[in-house]
């Protein structure tokens, strides 16, 4: 579904995707993992055209989309949900998820997913009214997980789900990353948390100085060296 070939990505001086390639299967969690500073982040907001590439092609759903702005590329299917989380925290839990389908135009089916959601997030739907800023750190990935969802993606790309959180909501967001999954959801899993990401994805790329230095099934690398390498930094 998901298809990059060659990427090339500067931040001014410093080249820190140098040629990366990867592709995404239909259906299928694929996890990128990697050091601090290795390019994971940058991978992602290349795709969802907040960086533009210097070389190389992103295609989805076998088009192009590498040089589309970011609403363009929402549209045709393709979300972020960022590291942080990022919600809006001056506004309401509803708002924030109202701002998730901004790029919609049915705005009857953009309230029943609003309901629908809420039936899957019960402690967001008991919440609608409060601001966001006042969730806990799980209930605020909740919400950015649930407002990616308002766009009505094919595709997600997950930016540290689990930072930051207690081990009981790391594995309540994993419950929810699989359920998504098996609702037929593609999603790229970007995760420092190497049990979590292992235990979801079915491959796994690992990324060391912008370009992918070991790919297998993830259940193959739990106990490879290399992955642990390429966190330690070595």
């Amino acid at each position: 579904m998901l298809a990059i070939d060659g990427l090339r990505v500067w931040y001014g001086p410093t080249e820190v995707l140098r040629g990366l390639t990867l592709t995404v299967p239909e259906r299928e969690i694929v996890a990128l993992l990697g050091g601090n500073g290795s390019g994971k982040s940058t991978t992602l907001n290349a795709v969802s055209g907040f960086l533009r590439p210097e070389a190389g092609t992103i295609t989805f759903a076998r088009r192009r989309i590498d040089g589309l702005p970011t609403d363009a590329i929402v549209r045709a299917g393709v979300v972020q949900i960022p590291q942080g989380r990022e919600v809006f925290s001056g506004l309401t839990i509803e708002e924030n998820l109202e701002l998730g389908a901004v790029t919609r135009r049915d705005s009857a089916a953009v309230r029943t997913d609003l309901e629908r959601l809420y039936a899957r997030f019960p402690r967001l739907a008991e919440r609608r009214r409060q601001r966001a800023g006042t969730l806990s750190g799980g209930e605020q990935q909740m919400l950015a997980i649930a407002r990616a969802l308002m766009a009505r993606p094919r595709m997600l790309l997950m930016d540290e789900p689990s930072a930051g959180l207690a081990p009981v909501m790391v594995r309540e967001i994993a419950g929810v990353i699989d359920e998504l999954h098996q609702n037929g959801l593609t999603i790229l899993l970007v995760e420092q948390n190497v049990g979590v990401a292992l235990s979801l994805a079915s491959v796994a790329h690992i990324i060391r100085d912008g370009v992918i230095a070991l790919t297998g099934a993830a259940r193959d690398l739990v106990d490879n060296p290399d992955v642990v390498r390429s966190y330690l930094g070595g």
